[in-house]
């Protein structure tokens, strides 16, 4: 998965924060990773995407830039939301602990490693509690040294998946005890994560957590990778997934799911992602085992090599707000 713009070494953020229904207030956080203050363009530095979702109150943000570049454009997105958004007034279906709620950092450069990104990810958690007073974070992945505890485990230690975590116990491992107004921020890096949401034909949740405890992973005959969370969504349910990359070739598949799983390589290693084909099909029967059909799929944001692709068309034509020529149907 090397980079074709040279010199760029090419890592991804996918920006999480707890903002959704003012989309002129997510613009400019987005605006904020792309130009300097004084409006200048930020070189080397792109947003791809912006993901909101409504229901859940939390946009997605898809940095992409050079390691040397991406830690000032993702910063200045941070100082922007910490500004904007207080979590005090927040409400929204899907658990959060932080006005930035989580900061991934991904290789898209195949002669990136992994160590590579966990340096720049524990820079950026310094370097948010530095500019923001007052914020703080946990690490998880590769940037939580040494143990390297995954996202899943950090949350769940921590009480994230709870509606209203009890913040007050809740120990960050960069900058001050978490305060309220803007809660607490994971910063991690590690091989490229996905999200794909297929929501259920029913509001039931208890039948939607059943759904998605048989998909997840950890689950005799779960799809590798995947963690899984179901959610009221719309007046139905969402099983809204975490499509993790896994180091190793395929798995052999069958039927239905035979489909290829996309590759690429991370410093020499080689890794795999499910597909969101196989993904939408297996909730389907397991749906469909509860009489409940489904009402659709989306992906939000990018597999890892439409990411690198776009990422490099972008950065070739000097697009820092890339999002809205994708929006408007002119690069895709």
């Amino acid at each position: 998965m090397a980079s074709r713009v040279p010199g760029r070494r090419l890592v991804a953020c996918l920006l999480n924060v707890s903002e959704a229904r003012r989309k002129d207030l997510v613009e400019m956080v987005a605006m904020a990773a792309v130009y300097k203050s004084k409006g200048e363009l930020r070189e080397g530095a792109t947003v791809l995407n912006i993901f909101n979702d409504l229901d859940y109150n939390r946009s997605v943000i898809t940095i992409v830039a050079g390691i040397d570049s991406v830690r000032e454009a993702v910063l200045s997105a941070c100082e922007a939301a910490c500004g904007l958004i207080d979590m005090r007034a927040h409400s929204g279906a899907h658990p959060r602990m932080g006005a930035v709620d989580l900061i991934p950092i991904y290789p898209l450069d195949e002669a990136l490693g992994l160590d590579d990104c966990a340096a720049e990810a524990q820079a950026i958690a310094r370097g948010l509690t530095e500019r923001v007073p007052g914020s703080s974070a946990f690490l998880f992945g590769w940037a939580d040294r040494p143990l390297q505890r995954g996202l899943a485990q950090r949350r769940r230690d921590m009480g994230w998946f709870s509606k209203t975590p009890h913040m007050h116990v809740v120990t960050a491992d960069v900058g001050p005890p978490p305060q309220r107004r803007y809660g607490l921020t994971g910063v991690g890096a590690g091989p490229y994560v996905m999200n794909c949401n297929v929501t259920i034909d029913t509001a039931d949740l208890a039948l939607g957590r059943r759904v998605a405890a048989a998909l997840r992973e950890s689950a005799p005959g779960g799809v590798p990778g995947v963690q899984v969370l179901a959610l009221p969504h719309g007046g139905a349910v969402e099983i809204a997934c975490n499509v993790e990359s896994v180091r190793g070739a395929p798995p052999a598949g069958s039927g239905a799911e035979r489909e290829a799983w996309p590759t690429f390589s991370i410093g020499g290693e080689r890794y795999c992602h499910a597909p969101a084909s196989l993904i939408t099909a297996r909730v389907g029967a397991l749906a469909g085992q509860q009489g409940v059909g489904l009402k659709g799929t989306a992906l939000v944001g990018f597999t890892p090599t439409q990411c690198r692709g776009l990422a490099e068309r972008a950065l070739s034509l000097g697009l820092g707000e890339f999002w809205k020529e994708q929006r408007g149907g002119l690069c895709m």
